[in-house]
């Protein structure tokens, strides 16, 4: 069980006569990125709530590292990161100014660490600039910050890409990735950006009407998807070889257009244009097909006519 980080068994919560979450049954284990996934109104934000204690369950029991009862979850909480809906700042203070005094509130001693976490998102050089002049794409860069400060073993983010441009979303993704992986940080990341998500989490969980619907690895998610890069080239027999002995994977077929499949290194097309290209083989297209995260998500719920139109 010290593999577990989160446990909800029939967790349900009631807004007057709307269920927000319908006996909820989940399980969350450490050193792994969750993508949550679900339209508006399908109680991700009612469940990122309740995990981090600012909502309370109707009934059903939440435990965090295998505690539970009100006095050790708030225990438990101070292991937990999170940036829920928008991000709480002081408009009139500099990043480094919001930092210190959620430092201060938390009791925590280092103060080097903000300087470090700034730099880690990309706010350290903006000196006396005040939140109130913040892009949406620098708040929530501040805000994955304030998160990030006391070193969290779990790390909650709701929305954390919102506003910003391609390059600032590659940052963040790269950023998530890297603490996952030297710190064995377990991620839970809920967006709206799902072809991000999937480059990002290793597993998904799904909801819908306050249900979880599907809890998918990404390599089950692959498989069904049957996601793949598509390679065109005009050296094709070349070009499998290659595949084959450079990537050391046989992991592909070869289509009846001549397009061979790669169902390896989804997550690494670099690296397949990089290798292709050092052996000289001339490639005129290469791409991820199948079915997107956000297919395989639209036609779990019904497709595009149950979308919501408010958030819960």
């Amino acid at each position: 069980m010290d593999s577990v980080i989160l446990q909800a068994q029939s967790l349900t919560k009631k807004y007057k006569h709307t269920i927000a979450l319908d006996h909820i049954n989940l399980q969350l284990e450490k050193g792994k990125i969750y993508g949550f996934i679900g339209q508006n109104g399908a109680g991700k934000t009612t469940f990122l709530r309740l995990i981090t204690g600012l909502a309370f369950p109707t009934s059903g029991t939440l435990s965090l590292w295998g505690k539970s009862g009100t006095t050790a979850l708030q225990e438990q909480r101070k292991r937990i990161g999170c940036m829920i809906e928008t991000p709480a700042l002081f408009p009139t203070m500099t990043a480094y100014q919001n930092m210190e005094v959620q430092r201060i509130q938390r009791g925590i001693p280092d103060k080097e660490i903000i300087g470090k976490i700034l730099e880690m998102v990309g706010l350290k050089d903006i000196h006396k600039k005040t939140v109130r002049n913040f892009s949406l794409g620098m708040r929530q860069r501040l805000g994955i910050a304030i998160a990030f400060l006391n070193t969290p073993e779990f790390l909650i983010l709701d929305e954390p890409i919102n506003g910003l441009d391609p390059a600032g979303i590659v940052e963040i993704r790269n950023l998530l990735k890297s603490l996952n992986k030297k710190y064995g940080m377990t991620i839970l990341i809920s967006s709206h950006i799902l072809e991000e998500l999937y480059q990002t989490a290793s597993d998904f969980i799904l909801i819908d009407n306050g249900k979880i619907i599907e809890e998918i690895s990404e390599h089950e998610l692959n498989e069904k998807c049957k996601r793949h890069i598509a390679i065109k080239t005009v050296d094709v027999q070349k070009a499998m070889l290659v595949i084959e002995e450079k990537l050391h994977t046989d992991n592909f077929k070869l289509m009846p257009d001549n397009t061979i499949c790669l169902y390896d290194y989804l997550s690494d097309v670099e690296q397949v244009a990089t290798i292709l290209s050092n052996a000289n083989i001339l490639v005129i297209g290469l791409s991820i097909s199948g079915d997107t995260l956000e297919d395989y998500f639209l036609n779990k719920v019904g497709g595009t006519s149950n979308v919501k139109s408010s958030e819960n």
